[in-house]
């Protein structure tokens, strides 16, 4: 099974875009949904994620049982991934080496991330770093080959 750390852009682009078709990060969760891939996060993206869906963009649209719905199920049906790895100074922004830790430390085979500097990386120590519309690209290729 694939293991994906979603970095706290895509979950918020993902949970405000889950009920629309055309949102690709809403794709990316409706499929960890459907268990085509196992989904971790740590506290420190859950920590991230609710400071984003509590700002001025996501709050105007999202009403708080949707934040609070959604924070819910990620910490009840998403692995929650203690951080054992050490990285520092191996992204831009310090919060970025937290994501790089999540993924390290539960061994995951993708992060997948909207962040550009991130995805330049390519791969850290064996992750794939790739944006939402590879990382659905390549679930499709793996259901195929499981076909």
């Amino acid at each position: 099974m694939i293991v994906a750390v979603l970095d706290t852009n895509v979950l918020a682009s993902g949970v405000a875009g889950i009920a629309r078709p055309e949102s690709t990060p809403g794709e990316v969760l409706r499929r960890w949904r459907a268990g085509a891939y196992v989904l971790v996060t740590s506290e420190p993206i859950l920590a991230e994620l609710i400071r984003t869906l509590t700002n001025q963009y996501f709050s105007a649209r999202l009403v708080p049982a949707e934040t609070e719905a959604a924070i819910l199920r990620l910490r009840s049906e998403a692995v929650v991934q203690p951080i054992t790895a050490n990285v520092t100074g191996s992204a831009t922004h310090r919060e970025d080496d937290l994501i790089l830790a999540t993924a390290l430390s539960s061994n995951a085979d993708y992060l997948v991330t909207g962040d550009h500097e991130l995805q330049a990386i390519g791969a850290f120590q064996g992750v794939r770093i790739v944006s939402p519309r590879e990382f659905l690209a390549n679930l499709m290729s793996a259901g195929n080959e499981r076909q």
